[in-house]
């Protein structure tokens, strides 16, 4: 009974720091739910004891939390940026290990060398929440932002395990180099391959599992919460990194197909609902547990009058100056080198971008979990019958709380100076105005990621939704007075596209050069219409090519083309190239759509007429009842989607600061309301 009131307990402390969060933007989550906590404590009037057996602690909040880190990583992101967040998340956790060890244990002889190891591994890892909650106010440069994200998804497994290498030292009593160094790279070449086949078999067995017709939305997302405990569990049976393994697995994305079918939609967005919630619960939880435990454990250790209480908070801050130290020295080193692989010169930029990636380095659940996880006894001794305790335990813990203390002051008041928002005030309109474009960009954003995963199989039912989305945009802009010109440039574009798939096919000799020359033509002729006559280069240079093919080809084949028996077989040869080209058309809009790189509603909407025209081209026939009926059922699934795509941008657009509160709260009413109607729809 005493254990599930504490988790009420600790769960009604998360809710409070959720709305606390909303009112006092300015101040990270992460202290928010540690003063929480240490009030908890103190109204407890009590020492609120947490006895969780180690392994279960690790495998009870980490495995998921770097689960789910990993699932959302972006894998383009991790890849371009690969070298420095390496060089972060390995090398620097590795020095740092080694400098903070030798300097504790220089410091405080009490502690072991190992232990003092343990300690700097532990410090190693950043936090997800901390480097997310930093102020708004704060305008950290996209790259930083970047290689922080990868940093903080890498480094939680190097330094977990050069944490757990540390403390089976403290508790073997003996350390080899070369042994450690052997069983780190069994340990961590073990757990990548293990996570790789344990993510393979998964998405093996979903895929398994659907064909035999399962589908259930509650199968698919409790197996997916399911994943990071077993593998996990089967790795450390295998006496590989457990941690290595869940963030391979994780990056496989175990479950998540990006086929569109009804049932996978609504599973992708129980699914997205049930993890934001785990994620957030189980990182508010070890912060407030932080807070419960910070009284006690400084009342233990300020009490110690082995080390006086000054010296107490200089071996702190003496900690996270060494900490951000040797951080900065490493970032420095690397900006450096960067610059000089870019050749360019190395300037004031790269030293403050090094500073904010240096003091963005906050620690929080992964350190605090490391820590929970070291046990109060290291060894059996059977001289004193009787079991040793770990030496200086408390101690420990409490250097590391002082420290994710500091970071995560320094990271929410000192960052915000070094990378200030300089946008200037804005008037009411220009506000107005902003918001619509951050609204529009939303919008954009889920038509975007529809077209991205469309394929043969909901081609109709995409392009009815992202009609309906085009239509919404044209709508905003007609109520904000945004003209935008026609988009003449991107229908050339096409134009040449087509142009371009029809001097392939003649070269390829594809199709009839009576054909292909009677298409070019006619567009030629939209092209003229288009431009007003205006770009004669394109037809001088099909008329050079017709020119050149005639001779090639002769003339006499070309007349025996061209007897009126001929007609409906040139007939259904034009049709063929026209479905040819708007294929090729189709493709080319389609990565015009994902890179973004001409307006989204503007090629999506040029894209539904190509695939209209591609669609009256291929059928013909009436469509029976059924199958208008299995149309709509799965243009539903797919508004279901939209929906909950849009809604993750919105909540992306604020968390970024590019929206405020009630701009956010209104879009998300909006869309909830849809929901809504989609459901009564059913």
């Amino acid at each position: 009974m005493a254990a599930l009131t504490l988790s009420l307990m600790l769960l009604a402390a998360v809710l409070v720091s959720a709305v606390i969060d909303q009112l006092v933007p300015r101040i990270s989550l992460p202290l928010i739910q540690i003063a929480i906590g240490v009030a908890v404590a103190l109204i407890a009037g009590q020492a609120i004891n947490i006895d969780l057996d180690p392994e279960l602690f690790l495998v009870l909040f980490i495995a998921p939390l770097l689960f789910d880190e990993a699932k959302h990583a972006d894998k383009a992101t991790l890849w371009e940026y690969r070298k420095p967040i390496l060089s972060l998340a390995i090398g620097l956790v590795l020095v740092t290990t080694l400098a903070i060890g030798f300097a504790v244990n220089y410091f405080i002889p009490s502690i072991p060398l190992a232990a003092a190891f343990a300690l700097g591994a532990a410090l190693g890892p950043t936090d997800a929440v901390a480097v997310s909650s930093l102020s708004h106010t704060t305008n950290i440069p996209a790259r930083q932002k970047a290689i922080l994200k990868g940093e903080l998804l890498l480094n939680d497994a190097s330094g977990i395990v050069s944490f757990q290498f540390a403390l089976a030292a403290v508790i073997t009593g003996t350390f080899s180099l070369l042994d450690a160094s052997i069983e780190l790279v069994y340990s961590f070449v073990g757990g990548l391959i293990l996570g790789a086949a344990l993510g393979w078999l998964g998405n093996f067995i979903v895929r398994k599992v659907r064909d035999i017709g399962v589908e259930n939305t509650t199968f698919h997302v409790l197996f997916e919460v399911f994943v990071p405990f077993l593998v996990f569990l089967i790795a450390e049976f295998c006496h590989v990194s457990g941690i290595i393994a869940v963030v391979v697995a994780g990056l496989m994305n175990v479950v998540a197909p990006r086929t569109m079918t009804p049932s996978v939609s609504r599973m992708n967005i129980v699914s997205s609902s049930v993890w934001r919630v785990l994620s957030f619960a189980l990182n508010g939880v070890v912060f407030v547990l932080l807070g419960t435990q910070l009284p006690s454990a400084m009342h233990r250790t300020w009490d110690d009058a082995a080390i006086s209480n000054p010296l107490l908070l200089a071996y702190i801050l003496g900690i996270t100056f060494i900490l951000f130290f040797v951080r900065f020295v490493w970032v420095l080193g690397m900006e450096f080198v960067g610059a000089r692989g870019a050749g360019r010169k190395f300037c004031g930029k790269d030293v403050r971008n090094s500073l904010i990636t240096t003091f963005s380095g906050a620690k929080g659940t992964i350190t605090l979990s490391i820590m929970f996880t070291i046990p109060l006894y290291a060894t059996y001794s059977y001289e004193l019958g009787a079991a040793v305790p770990f030496p200086q335990r408390d101690l420990l813990i409490f250097l590391a709380c002082g420290t994710i203390l500091c970071t995560l002051l320094i990271a929410t008041f000192i960052v915000p100076l070094l990378a200030p928002n300089t946008e200037p005030e804005e008037s009411e309109d220009e506000r107005r105005l902003r918001d619509v474009n951050a609204y529009l960009d939303i919008l954009r954003g889920v038509v975007e990621e529809l077209t991205a995963r469309q394929s043969k199989a909901n081609e109709l039912e995409i392009r009815a939704v992202i009609a309906n989305y085009n239509t919404r945009i044209e709508h905003i802009k007609e109520a904000n007075d945004i003209e935008d010109e026609p988009n003449v440039q991107l229908r050339l574009k096409a134009i040449g596209w087509e142009q371009e798939r029809v001097q392939e096919l003649l070269a390829e000799d594809a199709v009839s050069p009576l054909v292909a020359y009677r298409y070019l033509s006619r567009l030629e002729r939209v092209d003229s219409l288009l431009t007003h006559g205006g770009r004669i280069s394109t037809r001088w240079h099909n008329f050079v090519s017709r020119i050149r093919m005639l001779f090639r080809r002769g003339v006499n084949a070309l007349v025996h083309e061209i007897p009126a028996a001929n007609l409906p077989k040139r007939a259904a040869e034009t049709r063929q190239l026209q479905v040819q080209t708007a294929h090729y058309v189709i493709d080319k809009l389609e990565e015009a759509v994902a890179s973004s790189a001409v307006p989204t509603e503007d090629a999506s909407g040029l894209l539904l007429e190509y695939q209209r025209t591609l669609s009256s081209l291929v059928t013909a026939q009436i469509p029976i009842v059924s199958t208008t009926l299995e149309v709509a059922s799965d243009i539903t699934a797919v508004r279901r989607l939209a929906c909950k795509l849009e809604l993750e941008k919105i909540q992306d657009a604020y968390e970024e600061d590019i929206i405020n509160r009630a701009y956010m709260r209104r879009l998300r009413d909006n869309v909830l309301l849809m929901q809504l109607d989609i459901d009564n729809q059913v």
